[in-house]
């Protein structure tokens, strides 16, 4: 008899390209720290010293309305730089990630994509006083009355619930449209919740721990008996993004008769919002703000690939940068001096207009070098669980200073598989040079090009 244990899903992440990037690695005083201790990043010392002042900006409030640009060759960690900056900020700060080209959509103009995802990097944390009944539920018994509208059927009329705290009990008399709540929420009698007075919202917590011993499998989870009293007012902390407020306000909140829900369902394409919607919006946040309800949480928005914009776009950017609500904005560019898009003859560094470069603070990203790439190489082996012998990495390294180091990280997967093929457990330096004949890197690939050039179709 064959058992087999089946592995929880829940925790496994798909691992991308940096999937092993934690932080900058910088230490107290701002300076980046050796390759063992850094949070994944390696190299760029000047670069990642640089992301830590705008860290530090950022977290003063003193960045609003600027923006920074990391430009350097391809493959030297301008978008690992750019995700360093969003860990180290965490994940209440939003942070919104596009490319260039994403602008160019066929349903919506592109100083609308700008402004969308302009709107979704800037976080507002709402705090709200509500009153709320909160703990055990000890007593759950729907009160059944006769059906008003006849027939055999009985109505819920009422719902009389108990709840337990540490202080004292409460035996509540409830709506019957509280009672579906509960039964959605699937609330029983030992379940720990919460009911907000004003509005009748429920939510169930968990499992009161005084359960905990019941079963030895157990897929619930407990939490503590609640403290204090069963009624008291709770202070609830809200996130969102002025984008979610513009997309709830734009669509218009039709009846629940068939016909606008048939409209909802016909309507493919997306809506605009209207500037003089953004304006009202900004208005109620503002007055949010001055009340004390409300702070505003700028955050970033990274736009990569941004020599992808045209002129239009750059002078648009202007104008949001400019805007008293603006989050924190960094461009990526891998180009050097080239064309504007949009423009006939207009050459520029990094295909950026002069008048916005002179708004930006400039990071620099420079080639790795051998050392670098190696240690590059040991932390995407050891993200992606695969097995190394020191020599292996060495070659590889070279391998990669000769064409690139995403050719030789893209390497590590089909060695390895090619090594178990084989019958060993580690990659060794007969797998890197049979899968380097197998696959070729860009220049190897364009010099057989060049070589062959007549056997080729024009």
């Amino acid at each position: 008899m064959k058992i087999e244990e089946v592995k929880s899903t829940t925790k496994t992440q798909r691992i991308a390209a940096h999937s092993h990037i934690k932080g900058l690695g910088l230490d107290e005083n701002g300076m980046a720290m050796s390759v063992s201790q850094s949070a994944g990043l390696v190299g760029q010392e000047t670069a990642r010293e640089a992301a830590g002042i705008v860290v530090e900006l950022i977290k003063s409030k003193r960045m609003a309305g600027r923006a920074v640009l990391l430009a350097g060759p391809p493959g030297t960690g301008k978008t690992a730089v750019a995700l360093a900056i969003a860990q180290e900020l965490g994940s209440k700060v939003p942070f919104c990630p596009m490319v260039g080209s994403e602008v160019y959509s066929s349903e919506i103009k592109k100083t609308e994509v700008l402004m969308e995802n302009f709107r979704r990097a800037i976080g507002l944390r709402i705090k709200e006083t509500k009153e709320v009944y909160e703990g055990e539920v000890t007593e759950l018994t729907p009160v059944e009355t006769e059906n008003p509208m006849g027939g055999y059927g009985k109505t819920v009329s009422h719902v009389i619930i108990g709840l337990k705290t540490a202080k004292g009990t409460k035996q509540l008399k409830l709506d019957p449209s509280i009672y579906e709540s509960l039964q959605k929420e699937k609330v029983e009698v030992g379940d720990v919740i919460y009911i907000e007075a004003n509005s009748g919202a429920v939510k169930r917590q968990g499992r009161s721990d005084t359960f905990a011993t019941e079963f030895d499998l157990e897929a619930e989870e407990y939490v503590p008996l609640p403290k204090g009293d069963v009624h008291k007012k709770k202070e609830v902390i809200q996130d969102v993004t002025l984008h979610d407020l513009d997309v709830a306000n734009a669509r218009p909140q039709g009846g629940q008769d068939i016909l606008s829900m048939m409209g909802q369902l016909m309507k493919p394409k997306k809506t605009e919002i209207t500037d003089k919607l953004r304006r009202e919006i900004n208005k109620v946040v503002n007055k949010y703000i001055d009340q004390g309800v409300a702070e505003l949480v700028p955050g970033v928005l990274f736009i990569d690939e941004v020599h992808m914009l045209d002129i239009e776009c750059f002078t648009y950017l202007h104008r949001a940068l400019e805007s008293a609500i603006a989050p924190i904005v960094i461009f990526a560019t891998n180009r050097g001096k080239c064309t504007i898009r949009g423009t006939e003859d207009i050459v520029s560094p990094h295909g950026i207009p002069l008048d916005l470069l002179d708004r930006l603070m400039i990071i620099r990203t420079l080639a790795y070098s051998q050392e670098d790439m190696m240690q590059i190489l040991k932390i995407r082996a050891q993200t992606e669980s695969i097995q190394m012998e020191s020599t292996s990495i060495q070659y590889l390294s070279v391998i990669g200073t000769k064409t690139t180091l995403r050719f030789s990280v893209q390497m590590l997967t089909p060695a390895f598989l090619l090594a178990k093929m084989n019958g060993r457990q580690s990659i060794s330096e007969s797998d890197i040079k049979e899968i380097s004949e197998l696959f070729f890197d860009a220049k190897t690939s364009a010099k057989i090009l060049a070589e062959h050039e007549e056997k080729y179709m024009k």
